[in-house]
């Protein structure tokens, strides 16, 4: 198996173009300290905070919703989408430790929300990423969704679907090229950040950063990334991640 990673990133390129940006999964941890350093930023008008609670609502697993919810942006050219969806484990899952827990129900449903969903948003949302500068759709994946980097096992669902959405994401990332020259489509791993995707499995001595932080260092990394970097995946300080 190679260990080759995303493109090396370039020396910083212009910043993220002003616009109306677009949050996926605002009522999330990481998704809400997003919107508000969107708003902070001053570049972004509006800014857009989607979620299944949302007026109107967009539930990724659900592509009546996705196609209903990019229906009713009209004709806004967006500058920016990110994607801040994601299920690690809830009341009735937890990641496997053991290819004994595999459970196909669970596999399907991590799946739903990890892999297909995101595909849904970049269907009906990249046409409308503006079709001037760095546009850019990026969606928050996890560094256990690495090939590459596994050396530690388990969590068999979430891993495996991650790296599915980082395929979706370079496939993506070859179309739109073609459609819209300078756009920029990657997978960004957060790093661990205080949220209740994270908490349980929290360790000791490991650092973890506060949603503001994230939301601050991701949207740092988006405006250093040229478009030459589209289709790769990085962490949360920039630097390419193996596939």
């Amino acid at each position: 198996m190679s260990d080759q990673t995303s493109p090396a990133v370039p020396p910083p390129s212009p910043r993220l173009p002003s616009g109306p940006a677009l949050v996926v999964g605002a009522s999330g941890g990481i998704g809400a300290a997003l919107v508000r350093a969107l708003e902070e930023d001053g570049r972004f008008s509006p800014v857009i905070a989607a979620s299944r609670s949302g007026s109107p609502p967009l539930d990724v697993t659900d592509e009546a919703s996705v196609a209903a919810f990019a229906a009713s942006l009209g004709d806004t050219q967006l500058a920016l989408v990110v994607d801040a969806t994601g299920l690690l484990h809830d009341a009735e899952m937890t990641p496997e430790r053991s290819w004994r827990d595999i459970d196909p129900a669970v596999m399907a449903r991590s799946f739903a929300i990890n892999a297909i969903g995101p595909a849904l948003l970049l269907k009906h949302l990249a046409p409308r990423l503006a079709r001037d500068g760095k546009a850019t759709f990026a969606t928050l994946s996890a560094k256990v969704g690495s090939i590459g980097d596994n050396r530690l096992g388990g969590w068999y669902a979430y891993r495996a679907s991650k790296a599915a959405l980082n395929q979706i994401v370079r496939t993506a990332s070859v179309e739109l090229a073609r459609r819209r020259p300078g756009a920029l489509c990657v997978a960004i791993h957060p790093g661990t950040v205080d949220t209740r995707l994270t908490k349980p499995f929290a360790k000791a001595g490991l650092a973890v950063a506060t949603p503001d932080e994230a939301a601050s260092r991701l949207l740092a990394v988006l405006d250093g990334l040229p478009s030459s970097a589209t289709g790769g995946f990085y962490d949360y300080r920039g630097e390419a991640l193996p596939w």
